[in-house]
């Protein structure tokens, strides 16, 4: 049996109403900044509870454009994790800003008890990475913020629906960015993003930013961008947003379905499931003895396994001007040696987890 990662054929199998929509769109000539782009961010806004949505061009520009508003530039340090995607960091480079990371924990996102210890006069922001679809201890990231005076942007680019104790990922701090890629669980036909904030300040600056820093026609308010969400991806999004629900709940099942099975394997040895946070596993993520023969054992059994990721931001070669080096966040490190990611999106079958499931059992069966 095949078992695919990328599930989009099958999201985009039956898309007749879709392309009608499409089709009103090229009549009506609405390309930018588009009434289904302003429909769109009042879904989105809805849907998790806040007061603004503002569509922009990427998950990357959801991350920079509220560092840019908050006035955040060469010479700054926002503090972030060291385990995350390379877009959390590419964004903080844009504005002119230094990266400082702190250690990850094992449920893949910041170890809040790092945090205070990296603060320095420079310190202008923190960054907690909602990762894999887990959050962040933000109840106490939210104190240490405070205690600093210190704004928190969140990166929740996968981690749409994620909530600790109802209040969902992206509205803790000033703002919150969420990607719309391809294989986010909310996701459109090519880059997209969503920053949300309840700050309408924040909100109108974020406007003007996106649309290089225009008034109107006539007047320019500040230096801004071209990252305007293109009107035909939100026509995309608001053909799929209503079922970001169902989507989100698919994938927890899933998460569960594979939690009951894989957990009673010895050699896998399943992430903290922290009570009182709602995942939506963008990610699922386990520890896995003799990871590297389990990956090739997997893809040779036809199931697209992978590795998010075998080498830690930290240590990439685009931040060797950083001076770190290998050793400096353990936990980081740790997990590049021992984690997997096996498929868990809403198209899953049954029949294609039970054989992720065997061929993991097979694998260390044999070993013992």
């Amino acid at each position: 049996m095949h078992v695919r990662y990328s599930y989009l054929s099958q999201q985009f199998a039956d898309i007749g109403g879709l392309l009608a929509e499409i089709e009103a769109l090229v009549r009506s000539g609405d390309f930018t900044l588009g009434e289904p782009l302003t429909r769109f961010e009042a879904s989105f806004a809805a849907l998790l509870g806040a007061r603004h949505a503002i569509g922009v061009g990427s998950g990357t520009d959801a991350l920079k454009l509220p560092l840019r508003a908050l006035g955040i530039g060469p010479g700054d340090e926002v503090i972030t994790t060291a385990n995350t995607f390379i877009a959390t960091v590419g964004a903080i480079a844009e504005v002119g800003a230094t990266p400082v990371f702190v250690d990850c924990d094992d449920t893949f996102c910041m170890d809040v008890s790092q945090v205070e210890a990296a603060i320095t006069p420079r310190t202008k922001a923190i960054m907690p990475v909602h990762y894999t679809g887990y959050m962040t201890d933000m109840p106490r990231l939210l104190e240490i913020a405070k205690g600093h005076d210190l704004p928190i942007v969140e990166d929740a680019c996968q981690a749409i629906l994620a909530d600790i104790g109802g209040k969902p990922a992206g509205t803790w701090g000033i703002a919150g960015g969420f990607s719309l890629h391809p294989l986010k669980n909310l996701n459109v036909w090519g880059d997209g993003g969503v920053i949300v904030t309840n700050d309408d300040a924040m909100a109108a600056q974020l406007r003007l930013l996106r649309n290089h820093g225009m008034l109107n026609r006539d007047e320019i308010a500040v230096l801004g961008y071209n990252s305007r969400l293109d009107t035909l991806q939100a026509v995309v999004g608001n053909w799929l947003i209503g079922h970001t629900e169902s989507i989100a709940q698919a994938r927890i099942d899933n998460a569960q379905y594979y939690d009951d099975a894989l957990g009673a394997i010895p050699g896998i040895t399943l992430p903290p499931r922290t009570a009182g946070m709602r995942r939506v596993y963008h990610l699922y993520i386990v520890f896995a003895e003799d990871r590297d023969a389990l990956l090739a054992h997997c893809l040779a059994n036809g199931i697209e396994a992978k590795v998010h990721y075998p080498i830690p931001v930290y240590r990439q070669r685009a931040l060797a001007h950083l001076g770190h080096r290998e050793g400096d966040f353990p936990v980081a490190d740790r997990h590049t040696q021992n984690i997997i990611t096996f498929p868990c999106d809403q198209h899953l079958s049954k029949a294609e987890q039970d054989h992720v499931v065997a061929t993991v059992r097979e694998f260390y069966g044999a070993r013992r």
